[in-house]
């Protein structure tokens, strides 16, 4: 008690109470990461510990929570760098009409169940809207941290993200607007031009300008930093000017200069921004739970639960097998949107909405979205026992639904394979190459769809899939099969192989990848073959092409040929 005076006894600044959020978020997360737990619940408790349900040691918390804006802002902006809009060409369809579908019927469900609980008419317009839509914050973040933004569920569930964040807009013009004379068509016709008009900037700017600016601005490090985020809070402010969110404008901002070739530059050097204000964002979050618990309170919200935990990735789940997709990924697809979004934290913050709204109502869309952001950590870190536990279920609605799935795979019944290699971007492309010049029969699994359909164009054999799944490992003929290749560099997948491939075939030599010499150990100590360590091998290849260049000068222009032609495929 003492220590919790001497820090309530410091002087109440913004740099002293940034200071110990971020010291008590660290600590917790350090006993978080220990126990093996996702980190965003961690943010979320500092915050109800430093806050007015906690000890209340956090004096300014508006101003804490108007910088944790810098979160979204930054978090969105990255996603727009790192957004490549070819990328989901082949998942169009639902996302334009399933996204679209998507929103329409949560919103109806949740206004529904709204009115039935009891709420005001606008309240239960505003809770439909708060079912309706998703984190793109919480859920790039969590994809992005399992590399599964690539996979088909990842992708349908960015295409998704982005028709929500097109939809928000709208609603949250129109309720910037709402206390106006202006008629509804008048406000979704000017939310609509205005739109259009931000993203007519951003393209021309894309083109003519920004090319020019940062091809001189990346001569140096330090100025093409400052460059970014100049472009990132211009575009900031020209959405506030034409009624949209700064968000959205950080977003439009990323896709603006997704195209350029300094990119990957640009995402390393404000990745550390968008870390530091990202955590204040979700400590904010715990911080502005301010409610007091009943029976019927917590009747009504364990009902709002039901329906953002089950309703709405059941809504997602089916629309997406109506579209075709087998159910893992349209299982996965509903189990990645089952949150409540960080615009409904906006939402609830417009003067018109707060005036019209209960504070009970307000804490409790607040405890809605940060308990369930918090929750969907464990849902997709868990994701697989999840799916398991569900799959007989799935596997029965899939056979009533006559719907036609779509392939995403190549083989025939008398197709025949001594070896699988699992992942066939950038290293695995060499070695299948490698494999088919020895005259080697290959399956190939990616959970890439654009691999696995470009294979299927070239009617090689292939399969889409996570390998870390049952399912895709029954579908393999492992008994024939004399070597397994995973160039999938993770510890938990590859013990998952190597003791699951090994019962079933105890010949079948098995070569896995590792990133580290720590995990290459354990790898060797649980049974594989071979570790590939990139780094080692690497290192001894250019040993050997010194060695050939050093006796040959004419050797450097076809090694440069052939590699040139490598990074060509890959791009």
């Amino acid at each position: 008690m003492e220590f919790l005076q001497l820090i309530n006894n410091l002087p109440g600044t913004l740099l002293i109470d940034i200071a110990l959020l971020i010291i008590v978020a660290t600590i917790i997360a350090f006993i978080t990461k220990f126990f093996k737990q996702p980190l965003i619940p961690a943010y979320i408790i500092t915050g109800l510990i430093l806050g007015p349900l906690g000890f209340k040691l956090i004096n300014d918390t508006e101003t804490i929570h108007a910088i944790s804006e810098f979160g979204i802002a930054f978090l969105l902006f990255i996603v727009g760098l790192e957004l490549n809009l070819k990328r989901l060409k082949h998942v169009g369809p639902v996302v334009l009409i399933g996204g679209v579908l998507q929103v329409i019927l949560t919103y109806l469900f949740g206004q529904m169940i709204a009115v039935r609980l009891g709420f005001a008419p606008f309240e239960a317009v505003l809770m439909g809207l708060v079912l309706a839509f998703s984190s793109t914050m919480v859920v790039i973040k969590l994809l992005s941290d399992n590399d599964e933004m690539d996979t088909l569920h990842g992708k349908i569930v960015l295409g998704i993200l982005l028709m929500q964040d097109i939809l928000v807009i709208l609603a949250l013009s129109l309720l910037m607007n709402v206390g106006t004379t202006t008629s509804v068509p008048a406000l979704i016709a000017n939310s609509l031009i205005y739109g259009v008009v931000l993203l007519l900037i951003a393209a021309v700017v894309s083109k003519f300008i920004f090319p020019r600016i940062f091809a001189f601005a990346a001569k140096n490090q330090e100025l093409l930093f400052l460059t970014s985020l100049t472009s990132l809070f211009l575009f900031a402010i020209i959405a506030e000017l034409l009624h949209f969110s700064i968000t959205i404008g950080a977003f439009i901002a990323g896709l603006a200069m997704a195209n350029l070739p300094y990119r990957t530059d640009i995402i390393g050097k404000i990745k550390p921004l968008k870390t530091f204000f990202a955590t204040i964002f979700f400590v904010a979050l715990g911080m502005q739970l301010n409610i007091t618990f009943s029976l019927a309170l917590l009747k009504i919200a364990t009902i709002l639960f039901a329906a953002i935990f089950i309703v709405k990735p059941m809504i997602i789940y089916l629309i997406t097998t109506v579209f075709g997709y087998e159910k893992r990924t349209a299982f996965l697809a509903g189990l990645s949107l089952g949150q409540v979004s960080e615009f409904s934290l906006i939402m609830i913050s417009l003067p018109f909405v707060m005036g019209n709204i209960s504070s009970e109502t307000f804490s409790l869309v607040i405890l809605l979205a940060s308990v369930s952001m918090a929750v969907t950590a464990y849902l997709i870190e868990f994701k697989e026992r999840i799916y398991t536990f569900f799959e007989p279920a799935l596997t029965f609605i899939s056979k009533v639904l006559p719907i036609k799935q779509k392939k995403l795979h190549y083989q025939t019944r008398e197709t025949k394979y001594s070896v699988v290699l699992i992942g066939k971007h950038r290293m695995g492309s060499v070695l299948f190459d490698s494999l088919k010049s020895l005259r080697k029969k290959v399956m190939v699994v990616d959970y890439n769809p654009d691999i696995i359909k470009d294979m299927i164009s070239k009617r090689e054999t292939c399969m889409y899939g996570d390998i870390a799944t049952k399912e895709v490992l029954e579908n393999l003929k492992l008994n024939q099969v004399k070597i397994l290749i995973s160039t999938v560099p993770s510890e938990k997948d590859s013990l998952y192989l190597i003791n699951n491939v090994k019962q079933k075939n105890k010949r079948i030599k098995v070569f896995v990848t590792a990133n580290h010499m720590h995990q290459a150990k354990k790898l060797y100590d649980a049974g594989a073959d071979y570790v590939i360590l990139p780094q080692v091998l690497s290192g001894e290849k250019v040993s050997l092409l010194l060695k050939k260049v050093l006796k040959d000068t004419k050797y450097s222009k076809k090694l440069k040929e052939n590699h040139a032609h490598y990074v060509s495929k890959l791009l």
